[in-house]
């Protein structure tokens, strides 16, 4: 909890915390980290993506390697946990480890993901995707730093990844409990929506004659709201936007979640013909433009057994819950199997400054997450 607080401190924002994707704070940031693994007696370096790496070599020879961490930048105005609890959880747990003189059948590595976020191109999982090697040609035309790619790691080097975060929900809250272990991490579909319809005088054009952009879009958003899945509308821009003038045009952005894929296709279809009669009726012009599309991702069953047997033999109850958030576990699916285990927040609040755990909480990860390790000796491996 007090490196929270250290590294909470290094922002690239004054009075704020801000960290961005090969910025001198990140860069700040991997020193202070790198630091902290090298005094836990793992050997460190930065790949060429910015991702820290802290590892832990076995004496088995030709042992395949598993992951730890998450990530440690930020969104701005950020709190001090989403992600770099992650990480700092995962250097604690080993660690404790290597005080205890634990003996690993397979190489560890504690990793800080340099751009989960994705603030300064828009990017999510730059840092886990250029190591996963899953970047496009797409992805790279928007960034400067086009070095990344050589962060990539041969495909079945490792057994697996393991994720602690914060739930950034309000579920474990509710139920009372430290901790829970992820199933799966949502679909997305991200969509642009915009109605076009005609300006006019509020004082003159009767209401039964308008071509009101407005309505229109008021009318979907509460149908996002009932879709069957998770849908947010985050955003409206009404233009031309003075208090006498009826809307003509209104952009808004639509979210829409679940973790079945199949499920969250559906509502998408759904909202869109919804909109679609609610243009014809209003007399509008309706744009639908995809924006991104992300799968689902179902945490490996194997991996997920062993966080919940390890957090049943603490006396806890284990609640299994889905991640409506994307993580970089995300990426990293593409070359290895992976887990995530929850910690609670308080009210579920993230992208905040009141983010907040307990410290009792974060013991509770920490040791889950060392006796996780150690059951894994016997975990078989996946070959992707």
């Amino acid at each position: 909890m007090r490196r929270c607080d250290e590294l909470g401190a290094i922002s690239e924002e004054p009075g704020r915390l801000t960290r961005t994707f090969a910025s001198p704070a990140m860069r700040r940031a991997n020193q202070l980290v790198g630091t902290w693994m090298r005094e836990a007696g793992l050997s460190v370096r930065e790949d060429a993506a910015f991702n820290l790496l802290g590892r832990w070599n076995s004496a088995q020879r030709g042992a395949k390697t598993f992951l730890l961490g998450s990530h440690l930048d930020t969104v701005r105005d950020a709190g001090k946990y989403d992600g770099p609890l992650g990480v700092l959880t995962a250097l604690a747990a080993a660690q404790l480890l290597r005080e205890r003189g634990v003996k690993l059948p397979f190489n560890l590595e504690v990793v800080g993901f340099s751009d989960e976020e994705g603030v300064r191109y828009q990017t999510t999982y730059l840092g886990s995707r250029a190591l996963a090697g899953t970047l496009t040609a797409a992805d790279l035309s928007r960034i400067a730093e086009k070095q990344i790619v050589k962060a990539r790691r041969p495909r079945g080097e490792f057994l697996g990844y393991a994720e602690v975060h914060i739930e950034q929900g309000p579920v474990l809250e509710k139920h009372d409990l430290p901790v829970g272990a992820v199933t799966a991490i949502a679909g997305q579909s991200r969509l642009r929506v915009d109605f076009h319809g005609v300006a006019g005088h509020a004082g003159t054009v009767p209401m039964d004659l308008r071509q009101d952009a407005l309505a229109g879009a008021a009318e979907l958003v509460l149908a996002a709201e009932r879709c069957g899945v998770l849908g947010t509308v985050g955003k409206l821009e009404v233009a031309p936007g003075a208090s006498n003038v009826i809307p003509g045009h209104v952009l808004l952005t639509l979210d829409v979640r679940d973790q079945n894929d199949s499920r969250r296709l559906a509502a998408v279809k759904r909202l869109h013909a919804r909109a679609k009669a609610i243009a014809k009726k209003r007399g509008l012009k309706l744009t639908w433009s995809p924006v991104q599309q992300t799968a689902a991702v179902h945490c490996d069953k194997a991996l997920t057994q062993h966080f919940s047997k390890c957090v049943a033999q603490r006396g806890l109850d284990v609640l299994k819950l889905s991640s409506g958030a994307g993580h970089d576990a995300v990426a990293l699916s593409a070359i290895c199997p992976v887990a995530m285990l929850f910690v609670r927040c308080k009210g579920g609040i993230s992208h905040n400054p009141a983010e907040s755990v307990k410290a009792t909480d974060v013991r509770v990860a920490v040791e889950v997450l060392a006796d996780f390790i150690v059951k894994l000796g016997g975990f078989p491996a996946k070959r992707r």
